[in-house]
């Protein structure tokens, strides 16, 4: 069983290893309010690191302060991220056209 979920886990880097994007310098994504991402997500395993296929999502700490780091720029457009929010806190939406991933092998 474990060699399976290896096996999957180097198939989606892989497949993430072949798109391309096209980077727009407006975000298509936010965290409208940062403080309950501190507050409240510690608990409930922050969802949004956790579920996102491409790490957009990651939490850092420097000199004893954390704060949620949002790359946009690695964002697979699933939209994940603002279903998992338990606190509808991810302002998302689609790059403006000819922005955003390119799916280069189907």
């Amino acid at each position: 069983m474990a060699e399976t979920v290896t096996a999957m886990a180097s198939s989606v880097d892989d497949k993430l290893y072949l798109i391309r994007y096209r980077v727009d310098d407006r975000p298509h994504l936010f965290v409208s309010d940062r403080q309950p991402c501190l507050e409240k997500c510690g608990s409930k395993g922050r969802p949004c690191t956790v579920v996102c296929p491409a790490h957009v999502y990651r939490w850092e700490e420097e000199q004893g302060e954390k704060r949620i780091v949002v790359e946009y720029e690695r964002c697979v457009e699933c939209g994940a991220c603002r279903i998992v929010c338990p606190h509808g806190n991810i302002d998302w939406h689609y790059p403006r056209g000819g922005f955003g991933i390119v799916y280069r092998f189907g």
